[in-house]
């Protein structure tokens, strides 16, 4: 199976969509490959995936992924990573920001959108956060 998922929002709740996602296909042996583009740079960007924000009101849930033993953001990035997720920066998009790939995470790729779209033709599965 392939799945092919589009990150373009950049908050904590987005980034557990993306990742639990990611990481739970990977481990039934699929083919997964994440785009990042505009606000969804957030989280593989080095700094700012350890300080997503969450949605206003949802304060409580930090304690909820605490007690539920969920793992930070950074520890699903690294595992995606070595699960062997395909994760794709959106190159337009570090242009327009001035970011370049030294600013991301390890194991990432870079390419536009071009480069996604050849990974994704094929996908059985293709999800958008």
């Amino acid at each position: 199976m392939k799945v092919a998922i589009i990150a373009s929002n950049g908050g904590m709740f987005d980034a557990y969509k993306v990742f639990n996602i990611a990481t739970a296909a990977a481990a039934t042996d699929a083919e997964v490959g994440i785009f990042f583009t505009f606000e969804g740079l957030n989280l593989i960007h080095k700094e700012g995936h350890k300080n997503l924000p969450m949605p206003a009101g949802t304060e409580h849930f930090q304690e909820g992924f605490k007690k539920a033993n969920v793992p930070p953001v950074e520890e699903l990035v690294a595992m995606a990573s070595e699960m062997g997720v395909k994760m794709i920066a959106c190159q337009m998009t570090m242009d327009v920001m001035s970011l370049e790939k030294e600013h991301f995470v390890g194991g990432i790729d870079v390419g536009g959108a071009v480069t996604f779209l050849a990974f994704a033709k094929d996908a059985d599965v293709t999800l958008t956060f």
